[in-house]
């Protein structure tokens, strides 16, 4: 099985789902930990009512602190893939270094579009027509890297900011799901055949 830690700041949905999916066997992963960036995510709860161990990086002492102790995290857990799922801070090239090419993150645009902050509103407002979710590699770039996938979402004249963050993350929820478990299975068939 393949070891993960996911990294979240807010409510935690992708979260939720990646952890119940690898309980439920339909990805080959175990998550180790679930850190946060914020003491008061509402994902802390749903991870420890989930039986998943959680930390609290300590960002209020400095991001060299925080990242410390989440590398401090990463070792002693034997994590292999850090996921980020609504992770609202930016890893310094120290920490994507230390684990090139094995953290994920989401975003909901279709990426290069909407970076940064509120993508799904800034696609809103801009008035795009269709919009989407990428899963990419993190590099040492902001909302870029490689791109692993991509699915669309249409934004139709009846919908609302509300409406639309539904499908994205309804999308979000089940394209992430699926690049996991496309890696993490390429991951073990390596594994076993000794590569």
């Amino acid at each position: 099985m393949t070891s993960v830690a996911v990294l979240i700041s807010g409510r935690g949905t992708n979260m939720e789902t990646i952890v119940k999916n690898c309980k439920l066997g339909k990805l080959p992963a175990n998550v180790a930990f679930v850190g946060s960036s914020k003491k008061d995510a509402e994902g802390l709860v749903k991870a420890k009512n989930l039986g998943i161990p959680t930390i609290v990086l300590p960002y209020d002492e400095g991001k060299d602190t925080a990242e410390e102790k989440l590398l401090e995290e990463l070792k002693k857990n034997q994590v292999e893939w850090v996921v980020l799922a609504g992770f609202m801070k930016i890893l310094s090239p120290k920490v994507v270094r230390s684990y090139m090419n094995r953290i994920v993150n989401i975003h909901p645009s279709l990426l290069p579009s909407f970076p940064g902050v509120n993508a799904i509103k800034q696609a809103f407002e801009y008035g795009v027509k269709v919009t989407g979710v990428t899963v990419h590699l993190v590099d040492e770039k902001v909302d870029h890297g490689p791109i692993l996938a991509q699915m669309p979402v249409r934004i139709s004249p009846y919908d609302t900011i509300e409406t639309l963050e539904k499908k994205v993350h309804r999308i979000e929820h089940y394209l992430y799901s699926e690049v996991l478990k496309e890696l993490f299975t390429r991951e073990l068939n390596k594994t076993r055949r000794g590569i």
